[in-house]
């Protein structure tokens, strides 16, 4: 069960609450119905995501769930630092915080929080690379395609 389920241009955005954080987002698609958020949290995430999708340099600002390996969390914060507009390659960032390219993709595809912390603009040397743990061309790499453009960054 989602607190919330709002429209994104590239289908839905489903948003999980825990005690007084954000548990979790995830991109659904258009077949799933909207929920009406169930709390303030839930709503103030919504009012924020709609924000971004507005404009791509808007900020978060949500308390989020203390999930994920301590190492999940150190690529993570590593990632929130990237700016809207940038990209960084797994490398790049496995250079920053010392460590390999494929755990920094590991780790982005066990992200809980999309949008706010934004492992879209983190990609492979060679390309877009996957997203959210599909590596296929399929609804997930269509979403990172529109998250990057929206951000003024086109990958084909």
């Amino acid at each position: 069960m989602f607190n919330a389920v709002m429209d994104a241009p590239f289908g839905k955005v489903g948003i999980r609450i825990e005690g007084n954080a954000v548990r979790e987002i995830v991109y659904l698609p258009d077949s799933v119905r909207n929920v009406e958020p169930d709390s303030p949290l839930a709503k103030e995430a919504v009012e924020q995501i709609e924000r971004y999708f507005e404009r791509a340099s808007a900020t978060f600002d949500l308390p989020l769930a203390n999930v994920g390996s301590a190492f999940q969390r150190r690529v993570w914060q590593a990632i929130s630092d990237i700016p809207p507009g940038i990209v960084r390659t797994y490398g790049q960032v496995a250079k920053q915080i010392g460590s390999a390219p494929r755990a920094v993709g590991q780790a982005c595809g066990a992200n809980y929080f999309p949008l706010v912390i934004p492992c879209h603009r983190v990609v492979a040397s060679g390309g877009i690379g996957g997203f959210a743990n599909h590596d296929d061309d399929g609804y997930f790499r269509k979403v990172k395609r529109w998250l990057l453009a929206h951000e003024g960054v086109p990958y084909a």
